[in-house]
């Protein structure tokens, strides 16, 4: 039975999800940010960088949310470079991962149809 071939970014990628929640969890309890939470990570083949696709819990303060956490992306990734046994850790760039409001609101037309 044929194995999945997984990338190394692809591991990568899965890594810094998990190191990068906890990150994010302890963030949004010691700086008073809103509600977030991390859904995917995705990494270059070159594993320069990582886009960090984060939810909130109230779509009005993605944008505040998203911009602190890319303020505090440096130090996001000096805590990753301590933690994690890699040569180098991706620049993580953080997006605001607009699916589940897509979902809402075609669940909401699909109510009212």
């Amino acid at each position: 039975m044929p194995m999945a071939d997984f990338t190394r970014s692809d591991r990568v990628a899965v890594q810094l999800r998990k190191e990068i929640a906890v990150l994010v969890h302890q963030s949004v309890r010691d700086h008073a940010l809103p509600s977030v939470s991390v859904s995917d990570v995705e990494v270059t083949k070159d594993l320069d960088v990582a886009r960090v696709f984060v939810t909130t819990l109230l779509s009005d303060q993605s944008k505040v949310a998203v911009k602190a956490l890319n303020e505090m992306a440096v130090e996001f990734r000096r805590e990753l470079s301590r933690t994690l046994k890699m040569r180098r850790v991706p620049e993580l760039r953080f997006i605001y991962d607009d699916s589940v409001d897509n979902g809402e609101r075609i669940e909401s037309l699909l109510r009212q149809g």
